[in-house]
């Protein structure tokens, strides 16, 4: 019975690169000297700092500018709110999604069974989700569904078997 995984990752190795790309583009500009500004990656958490919410939101659009440039989805990176931060600094945190939640799986659950295709099924595994059918077109159209449709979260389709 064909089969396919839908899971929802996000490249490690290219958001460090971007947040390395970010970091040494905001040292460098003349608009963020004697700002205090840094873009700093933690595990599984981007922190952004700076003197001022404006120059904050700046730094954002540059780490965002360098995310698209490295082909990393937006939609895995959700942003906080601006806090306030020791000395008259603010920060912002970003938090890198992985995997998908139980509330995601539901969601992609009710979007397949309500596409109608008779013998679809769809099952959580941890952090992924396993589409089974009968025959391989279904799980393509299925797919092509997916692909239309936004969920808020990178979506990567993998390990399609016959």
């Amino acid at each position: 019975m064909p089969t396919f995984d839908i899971s929802s990752e996000l490249d490690m190795q290219e958001v460090r690169n971007a947040v390395d790309q970010a970091a040494r583009e905001i040292t460098s500009r003349y608009d963020f000297k004697n700002t205090g500004s840094a873009v700093e990656l933690g595990d599984g958490i981007i922190t952004l700092c700076s003197s001022s919410e404006d120059r904050l939101a700046a730094a954002r659009q540059v780490l965002e500018e360098k995310l698209v440039r490295r082909k990393v989805s937006l939609k895995g990176v959700s942003f906080g709110p601006v806090a306030d931060a020791a000395g008259g600094t603010v920060r912002q945190e970003a938090l890198l999604a992985a995997g998908i939640t139980s509330d995601k799986a539901r969601e992609l659950n009710k979007f397949i069974k309500n596409l109608g295709m008779k013998g679809v099924s769809s099952q959580a595994q941890g952090d992924q989700l396993r589409v089974s059918s009968k025959k391989r077109d279904m799980l393509q159209e299925v797919i092509a569904a997916l692909k239309e449709a936004d969920f808020a979260i990178p979506l990567q389709f993998g390990n399609f078997r016959d």
